[in-house]
């Protein structure tokens, strides 16, 4: 068999384990060849191509980011660009494509493998949001990223009387603030699955200090919104790819919390360092998990699937289950054990 890989979207840690076990399982196990595609879907329309082997992919396990580049384009805005998919495989006497990607990328592999093209996906985005798996490549990696930050902040917080709000990445779900809010002992998490209360959040910051605490740790997801009338929020800009620029609702929180309460406040934003750098072990574990059970799954004809983790055990999934819906941090985690731990 002759297999494609790329990989679509924003990169994460995890990446290149992923390429690497997609390489080392065909080539090893199954003596096939594979071909990486460079920058996603745009690197199928353009034949933008170079041969994968053990060899190439020597040294790559722990290194960030993607050997295959990346990128956000979508080949399904033009009808040429669709088509060139299937030539491009058909020039390259593809087989079958194993598409590493988040929401955006695996929508656009669902729709491919509507063509009839044989697609096998592999979930990867630090945002955990995709369905029908427990976790996804680079979450892991980005939640310790955070957990770092935040404990970090904690000493410079307390030493100021400080009250220092961290922005971490989520643009419509929290597991990143969630998570690492609970790990790093955040004084409040507010998450994107719903509109947060500013005057909420500053009075429990009050009788937070009343209580004789000398700083706080705020934990906001990027992608929060307070609810509406409540702050003033700069116009909204789009990307090249129509989306919301996200990136500063730190700094709109921080000024409300200064001037409600008098706390001197702070921001941090992490931005992208939470998709640089080496994996963790889970990551690259996960990662390598995914890569086997994807080119398996190629040989066992299981097209249209994304490999996915339940309870420890890596199954396969339709694209439709895992596509339905976006995963959101659930109103019972955030409830029953975020709110009891922040204080």
């Amino acid at each position: 068999m002759r297999l494609g890989i790329l990989t679509g979207g924003g990169d994460c840690p995890g990446l290149n384990a992923a390429i690497r076990a997609v390489v080392r399982r065909a080539s090893v196990t199954y003596s096939d060849d594979v071909v990486g595609f460079h920058y996603g879907w745009e690197g199928l329309v353009q034949d933008d191509a170079v041969p994968l082997d053990v060899t190439t992919c020597h040294g790559i396990l722990p290194r960030g980011g993607t050997i295959l580049a990346t990128s956000r384009f979508n080949p399904f805005k033009s009808a040429s660009d669709t088509e060139r998919i299937a030539e491009t495989l058909a020039h390259r006497h593809i087989d079958a494509l194993i598409a590493i990607g988040g929401d955006g990328s695996l929508r656009i592999a669902r729709e491919v493998s509507g063509l009839g093209i044989p697609v096998v996906g592999i979930p990867k985005t630090i945002d955990n949001d995709v369905n029908a798996t427990d976790s996804t490549i680079g979450f892991d990696t980005a939640v310790q990223i955070a957990v770092d930050a935040i404990d970090r902040l904690h000493t410079t917080a307390d030493s100021h009387s400080r009250v220092i709000v961290c922005e971490v990445m989520g643009r419509e779900a929290g597991w990143i603030a969630v998570y690492a809010g609970l790990a790093g002992g955040a004084a409040v998490i507010i998450a994107p699955e719903e509109p947060f209360d500013i005057d909420q959040t500053c009075a429990h910051l009050i009788r937070r200090h009343a209580k004789g605490r000398s700083g706080s740790v705020v934990v906001i997801a990027e992608g929060a919104k307070p609810q509406k009338g409540t702050i003033d929020l700069p116009t909204v800009v789009l990307d090249r790819y129509d989306r919301e620029r996200l990136g500063g609702i730190s700094a709109v929180v921080a000024r409300e919390i200064e001037a409600r309460t008098g706390f001197e406040s702070r921001v941090t934003i992490l931005g992208h360092q939470q998709r640089g750098g080496t994996p963790t072990a889970a990551d690259r574990v996960l990662a390598t998990r995914f890569g086997v059970a994807a080119v398996d799954a190629a040989h066992d004809g299981a097209f249209g699937t994304m490999v996915a983790l339940h309870a420890q055990e890596i199954v396969r999934v339709t694209f439709d289950q895992a596509l339905g819906e976006l995963k959101l941090v659930p109103r019972d985690l955030i409830d029953r054990v975020a709110n009891i731990f922040t204080d």
